[in-house]
């Protein structure tokens, strides 16, 4: 039951719906997400915390940098189809249509330049 309060939990904010839906293409390092969702690194941080705990999100780190993406085929069932109905429920949203545009966009930043712009920000 854990899991499923987990991933209600993870659902019930718009911002950590985007961010899945982002994820979607495949890793994005924080900064990324950071400048899509255009809230502070630290709220950002959490919303990408409480998406690990609800298993829909892996994290991994490397020298300085976050990495999220989906979780795969070894994550749990709950897990797995939450994903596969959230993707097709969304898919079409506009929302999630113009996120994409501005994704792309941001992922032609080089991500030391994005993360240093980000710094000087706050």
């Amino acid at each position: 039951m854990k899991t499923v309060l987990n991933i209600g939990k993870a659902l019930s904010d718009e911002n950590r719906l985007r961010a899945l839906m982002a994820l979607r293409e495949g890793e994005l390092c924080a900064c990324q997400i950071v400048e899509l969702l255009g809230l502070a690194p630290s709220t950002t941080s959490k919303h990408m915390s409480i998406l690990q705990r609800s298993g829909l999100v892996q994290a991994r780190k490397e020298g300085r940098w976050m990495y999220y993406r989906l979780s795969g085929p070894k994550a749990s069932a709950e897990v797995r189809e939450t994903l596969i109905w959230l993707l097709g429920s969304l898919a079409k949203d506009r929302r999630v249509r113009e996120d994409a545009g501005l994704l792309r966009k941001i992922c032609s930043v080089e991500r030391e330049d994005l993360c240093r712009s980000q710094r000087t920000r706050k």
